[in-house]
């Protein structure tokens, strides 16, 4: 007796599915099973949880030679999550469902040994993929349910046990409790998002307050340095809650980064809100843009995709590790080669990064300080010249005065007005950028704002004269150019005067290292 049966799964490289079809064939012979196809060691010890899962299910496993293949064979397959597809296979060409059931479906899951269907880690963009090459019938594990169904146009069936898909294949009706019904949520809770806060709650730094909505309303990178107590991680935290929701596309981007990483809230809908990563000044190379052995992992770059990657206390961040960023962020993306093969994560991301002026970190600031100046651009030389020179806005804070704590009147701008005054500088941005396929000031390139958008040549003569000086690299020139522009969106000009490129210099030239 010989059987033959096809499923459907889909394999993950990086954020980027690809449909693996996963055919079972029964031969006489020595009893076994095979698995081909570039299985990595998850995927072949595949067999033995299958027929596990299968026996305590109730079903009988086949007595005879089993072949596996997961075409198309030359692409490595990677994880736990073709265990159910193989199972499907197998039991279906062994007679146990009509064959028929199989007909384009696609079964994501890893089997427990008892029977019982796991989550895994890229539902979400594994089902996208699989959709957009119009595969739209899917069996999920429970757990990942919520997140398949945001793919518009799947048929999501979601279940808990192997007994269940049995169930279905054979059009019965699954036990109450085996079956995924809860619908997915309209927005994700808040665990990606920066800790609560009002920007006006930062008292007595209005020049980090004003360079917080710059860098909101254009997409700009941004430097803070002072003394603690400043109110630098304040200030960081509360970038996110000015930035305006995620559109379609970017939600789908972060959501699929999150389902991949396994970050993502049980039962959460697509991620609305701007992503906010601060790893700790000890994190490695790895736990920044990714890696990891075999396939590599998303970094904290990655996860903060649209959104802000915030490094407090950057200076005591190793090196190696800050240099790491300086591609991605000039990309906005990461390219981690390993031995599992090449993937390819999205990081476009707002850098923000924090620094005290010196070693000893008074809180009285230049008054109480010890440290020579030797010692002030050692510390601050950690940060490297071409990393810094990245960074759009660069802005020192002073120590905050007493008057500030206890003033009552001219309470300054809650988050949502200056998230609102946000909202229409990146509209007027969009209207002026977006048939040209840029989505904010920070993404247009240099070239083109010296040249169909050149300004006069009086309005950019403070910039120029920096630049002849040695003051300015060209790429700080043209990022003075974006800021200028950002500068005039938030003012409701159609173009920057003199007046926004001058400030837009002073932003960008902010720190000053004595």
């Amino acid at each position: 007796m010989v059987g033959f049966a096809r499923a459907f799964a889909v394999g993950l490289h990086g954020v980027h599915g690809h449909v693996v079809e996963v055919e079972a064939h029964l031969a006489q012979g020595l009893p076994g099973l095979v698995i081909t196809g570039l299985p990595d060691p998850a995927v072949a010890q595949a067999r033995d949880r299958v027929r596990a899962a299968v026996l305590n299910s109730g079903q009988r496993w086949p007595d005879q030679r089993i072949t596996v293949g997961l075409g198309p064979a030359w692409v490595p397959k990677h994880g736990t999550n073709f265990d159910l597809a193989v199972a499907a296979a197998i039991l279906v060409a062994s007679g146990a469902a009509p064959a028929v059931a199989l007909d384009g479906l696609a079964l994501l899951g890893e089997l427990g040994l008892d029977g019982r269907i796991r989550p895994v880690r890229g539902v979400f963009p594994a089902v996208a993929a699989g959709a957009k090459v119009g595969l739209l019938r899917y069996v999920v594990p429970a757990g990942n349910w919520s997140e398949a169904a945001l793919v518009p146009g799947a048929e999501v069936v979601g279940r808990r046990t192997l007994r269940g898909v049995i169930a279905l294949l054979r059009g019965e009706e699954p036990l109450p409790d085996d079956a995924a019904s809860e619908p997915p949520a309209e927005q994700v809770p808040t665990p990606l998002s920066a800790p609560v806060g009002d920007l006006a709650d930062v008292v007595g730094q209005e020049l980090g307050r004003r360079a917080v909505e710059v860098a909101a309303a254009g997409g700009h990178h941004l430097a803070l340095f002072g003394p603690p107590g400043a109110g630098k991680t304040m200030l960081a935290e509360r970038l996110p809650g000015v930035l305006p929701p995620l559109d379609d596309g970017a939600a789908v981007e972060v959501t699929a980064v999150h389902s991949v990483a396994g970050t993502l809230p049980v039962g959460s809908g697509l991620v609305r809100q701007a992503p906010y990563q601060a790893p700790h000044h000890t994190a490695t190379v790895a736990a920044l843009v990714g890696g990891g052995s075999g396939l590599a992992r998303p970094g904290a770059i990655s996860l903060a995709h649209q959104g802000v990657l915030f490094l407090d206390e950057s200076p005591e961040f190793s090196p190696r590790a800050l240099d790491a960023l300086r591609q991605p962020v000039e990309r906005g993306e990461v390219v981690l080669a390993r031995s599992g093969g090449v993937v390819r994560y999205p990081a476009r991301v707002q850098l923000v990064l924090a620094a005290n002026p010196c070693p000893c970190a008074t809180a009285a600031g230049d008054r109480a300080c010890t440290c020579t100046p030797t010692a002030r651009r050692r510390y601050l030389g950690r940060i490297s010249g071409p990393l810094l020179d990245r960074i759009d806005l660069r802005v020192s804070l002073l120590p905050v005065a007493s008057a500030a704590l206890y003033a009552g009147f001219d309470r300054p701008s809650p988050t949502s007005e200056v998230a609102e005054r946000v909202r229409d500088a990146r509209a007027a941005a969009g209207e002026r950028w977006g048939q040209l396929g840029w989505t904010s000031n920070a993404a247009v390139p240099g070239q083109a704002l010296r040249a169909e958008w050149r300004l006069p040549r009086h309005v950019t003569a403070a910039v120029a004269w920096a630049l002849d000086a040695g003051e300015l690299s060209a790429r700080g020139y043209d990022r003075v150019l974006r800021i200028a522009w950002t500068l005039a969106d938030l003012s409701g000009r159609l173009s920057p005067d003199q007046g926004d490129v001058n400030e837009a210099l002073e932003l960008r030239r902010g720190l000053v290292v004595v």
